[in-house]
């Protein structure tokens, strides 16, 4: 099994910055595709940022580009997600997710998405 374990959320004011990190899991760990998506409530789940873990190639929802850095460390398994002049409207439940199998590109599409965190919650306010 693959186990998905997310760490660093919390309280920030409008501006400040977080860094949300993900430690993956599992024997059959072989994900080259994983990515951080954020609900909020009474929103559908939205992909936020992904990474393919052998090019590092990183894709980014359009509201986050510039203020939230996706990266990993490949020997721990372990993904982050520094985000920084965090906004309100960023306020939501955030989790680490995982494509199994290798995957040469990693778009920010939920049914993709095969393992899941049980999420962080980040709140940011005004």
């Amino acid at each position: 099994q693959v186990q998905l374990v997310e760490s660093g959320g919390g309280s920030v004011q409008a501006g400040g910055s977080l860094r949300l990190s993900c430690a993956a899991s599992g024997d059959d760990f072989n994900s080259n595709c994983m990515a951080w998506f954020r609900q909020a409530p009474g929103k559908e789940r939205e992909g936020v940022a992904s990474l393919t873990r052998n090019g590092g190639a990183t894709s980014y929802v359009d509201s986050v580009k510039g203020r939230f850095t996706i990266s990993q460390d490949k020997a721990k398994n372990a993904l982050y997600l520094q985000m920084n002049n965090l906004k309100p409207e960023d306020t939501a439940m955030y989790y680490c997710a995982a494509v199994r199998g290798w995957l040469n590109e990693c778009p920010l599409v939920r049914a993709l998405f095969d393992d899941w965190g049980q999420g962080t919650q980040v709140t940011v306010s005004s």
